[in-house]
This record gives structure tokens, sequence and C-alpha cells, in this order.
């Protein structure tokens, strides 16, 4: 492999984990002895080359695309008008003589109709022929360059759409294949035309990056372009889509985290000294205990009880954490589950086995008694709880609190979550917010942390890593 080569290599490989994706040292050394046997003159073979190797999700697939597209792109610019002749009959057609045109303005109604027409054409065939994206450079080149600040120019996606408008061209085409093809149904036929839209579109978004990338630099436009996978995104930003996606991948995340979980307690660790037996085994050697016998280690299976924060600030996170835990009950040999704002209320029956994830977290908000006047008050909700629940904690209980510590300026009560955490066998307490936070404004989370260690727990990722190990 030449060195440029690898140093790109390098460099990608860095980038993929960057955007999160899960790229073990083992696996870029497998990727790298695939280039050595594969024809680096086909792209696709080299991009199913880096996937086979690298890419253990489906979900991690478009993030992987993308990067590859900026690493190891299709074709390379030469210069400002380099690629306006790329794509044959889909060349940039200029204005007439004596018509100064700005970059990204639209051309003459005529220009116009006839780009799109070619479109037309390409959008019912084969959406992975050259000429398909030969055609998208040509028209990221003809329209997407546009005025930036500081008199500088930069690329952009938006003209290039507005410009040839390809959604407004579905029932011309729909009527073009449904004529042609006298059989195909209408539902397959508008299925094949959204499908190559969006391919065109996607191929514009390529290109558009890869002329940023060519002028700023890949590493800053990789940063940008590339959205994190759905486990890595922060709970506190996660949109309505998002955590609908979360909610649906509980069920699958808590199958794979119990059978981690029960092959660690089976492998587990050895149990104490059995001194008898190995008395007894010794008498075969003299004497000589060369064979210590251990007694074996009785899995534990924790107690749990859930003490969570139902504001809205951190309502996503503490709604996804509890659907977890309680999707993994069989891993506890109990789960009790409370909920606060500014009073506190238990909510274990809402989340009965079969209840459905949406009805669970609506009842829990419209039923349950949490709320007394809308401001998060963990003061406050430490002392009701010791009051009203403090018997649910014993020997046997892990207790997990989750929250962002930050309680309105209101009384801590360190001393009576002190007393909770020492009647627990173990305490721990999950924050969503990013540590350079906490301590900021309202929020208290040091002065928690020193007498229940705190966990940063900002995503799906560090979730499940924590579940991981809680024993």
């Amino acid at each position: 492999m030449s060195e440029p080569l690898l140093d790109r290599h390098v460099a990608f490989v860095a980038a993929l984990r960057e955007a999160g994706l899960p790229v073990s040292v083992a696996e870029g050394l497998d990727a790298a002895r695939a280039l050595t046997v594969i024809d680096l003159t086909e792209r696709e073979t080299l991009r199913e080359a880096y996937a086979a190797t690298m890419v253990k999700r489906p979900r991690h697939r478009p993030g992987f695309d993308a990067l590859f597209d900026l690493w190891f792109p299709p074709v390379t610019s030469d210069g400002p008008a380099a690629s306006a002749s790329e794509g044959g009959a889909a060349r940039p057609v200029s204005t007439l003589p004596g018509e100064p045109r700005e970059p990204g303005e639209p051309g003459r109604p005529a220009e116009l109709a006839g780009l799109r027409d070619r479109l037309a054409e390409l959008l019912t065939g084969d959406p992975d022929a050259p000429e398909f994206r030969a055609f998208a450079r040509s028209m990221v080149e003809r329209f997407g360059r546009v005025p930036a600040a500081g008199n500088r120019q930069s690329w952009f996606s938006y003209p290039v759409l507005r410009a040839l408008s390809p959604q407004t061209l579905i029932a011309r085409l729909l009527d073009a294949m449904l004529a042609e093809r006298g059989g195909v149904p209408e539902q397959v036929a508008r299925h094949q035309i959204s499908r190559n839209i969006r391919r065109f579109e996607e191929a514009v978004a390529s290109d558009v990056r890869r002329r940023i990338a060519e002028e700023s630099g890949i590493e800053k436009i990789a940063k940008a372009s590339v959205a994190p996978p759905i486990d890595r995104v922060d709970f506190l930003r996660l949109t309505k889509d998002e955590l609908a996606r979360l909610r649906r991948e509980v069920h699958p995340l808590a199958r794979r985290l119990a059978t981690r979980l029960t092959a660690r307690r089976k492998r587990g660790h050895r149990g104490r000294l059995d001194f008898r037996r190995t008395v007894r085994a010794s008498l075969s050697t003299g004497g000589v205990p060369l064979s210590p016998r251990l007694r074996p280690r009785r899995p534990h299976r924790p107690e749990l009880v859930i003490l969570c924060d139902a504001s809205g600030s951190v309502a996503a996170f503490s709604h996804f954490t509890l659907l977890l835990t309680f999707a993994l009950r069989e891993q506890f040999t109990k789960v009790r589950a409370f909920a606060f704002v500014d009073a506190v209320d238990e909510i274990t029956a809402f989340f009965r086995p079969g209840a459905d994830v949406l009805d669970a977290v609506t009842r829990m908000a419209e039923e349950a008694d949490i709320v007394r006047f809308g401001r998060t008050d963990y003061g406050r909700v430490f002392t009701r709880f010791a009051e009203r629940y403090g018997d649910a904690i014993g020997p046997r209980t892990s207790l997990l609190i989750l929250g962002d510590a930050r309680s309105n300026y209101q009384a801590p009560a360190l001393d009576t979550l002190r007393l909770l955490a020492g009647e627990a066998r173990h305490a721990y307490w999950l924050n969503p917010e990013p540590r350079p936070q906490w301590d900021t404004g309202d929020s208290v989370a040091t002065a928690y942390a020193g007498i229940v260690p705190m966990y940063e727990c900002r995503n799906v990722a560090q979730l499940a890593a924590f579940v991981e190990e809680l024993d």
C-alpha cells in the first residue's frame, strides 16, 4: 500500500470513529489488508470492502457512505468550471451574450425546461448509472455556487433543487411510466420515482459536500455532514422522531443487554476458599494443597429502586431509562420506580409487563401525583420520599437516581440523601447533562455527587454501558 493511500486510510478510520462508528484496531487492520487484494480503481468495490470490514449495523451505513464520499470522492475539481462539462447532454447552457448571471441564479425558461427534461429522463432510468451522478455534479456546478459572506462563494444544495424542482416531476413521470409499462401498478411506479428523486437529492448533497471539503478541508466538513448514530445522540437534544425511534429500540437493546448480563454473571468471579475441600484434596499430594478448592459464587440479582426526575427538561432521558429498566426486569429480584417533580409518587404499576410504551408514559404524566407547583425541588422530594417510601430501600437494594441535579435554588437536603444512600447496598446517580455543565446555574451536582456517585449519561451508548456494570 502506498504511503498516500495509507495516510488517507488512517484518516478515514479516525473520521469514522469521530462520527461515532465503533471501529476497532483489528477492523481497521482488516480493512487495510482488504485494500491489497481488490482493484483500487473500482470505487464501488473499495466502498464495499471498507463497509464489509468496518460497518456492523445498518444504522451506521448512511454515516459511513457520507464519509466515504468525502475521503474517496468520485471526481476532483481542477478549477472553477472543471465539472461544468460533466454529464454529456446535461451540460449547463450558458446565457445569451450580454446577459450577466450570478452563480446560482436560474437561467432562461427554455434552459430550465431542457434541464428538467433531461432530469425526467434520468429519473425513469437506473440511479446507479454513471450519467445519473454526472448530471447531479453538473447541476451543482451550474446552480450550486452562491455568494457568501466576505465576497466569497460557497456551495449549497437548495439552489439546485429549487431550480430543477424534481418533486414537481412526479405526476409527469408517473403518467409516462404507466403509459409505457402498461402493467405496472401505480403504487410501484410512484415508489420507484420517489426513490430515484431521493437518490438525485443525495447525489447533489454529496457533491456539494465534496466541493466544500476541497475548499475548506475534509475534516471540517466531515464533522458537520454526518449525524451521529441514534445511540449517541444526547437525550437532551432528541427530536420527537428520534425519541420514537429510541422507544422502538428499547426491547432489542434490552435483549442484547440481558444476554451480556447473564453471560457475565455465569462467568462471575471465583468464590472464597473452601478450606475443608482443599485439605481433603491435598491428601492425595502428601498434604500439599496444590489444587485449592473454591466455593461456587452465588450470582447476585439486586433489588432496584429508581427515583427519576420527570420534569420537562429531562423527561426524555427519564422515560427511556425507565422503559429500558422495566424491559430488563428479569435481571433484578424486584424493581420499584418513583417519579417526581416537586412531589414524589410510585409509578411501578404503570410499567407492568406487556404495558404499551406510550400508554405507560402518558398515564405516569396524567395520573401520578408528582407535581405541586411544577418546579423541580430535589430537597423536598428526598424528604418526602424518606417519609413515605423509606422502607423501599434496604441492604439488598440498589438505588438509582435519574436527574440533572437542578433544584431551582431550593435547599438540597443533603443529610436526607445521605441517609437514603446509607440504607442501600449501592447507590448511583445518572445525570444526562454534559459534565462541564454540572454546578452551573442552579445545579448542585458536585454536592450530590459527594454522597452518591454521579455518572454522566448523555446517550443510549453510555446508558447501556452503565447497565452492564450494574450489580
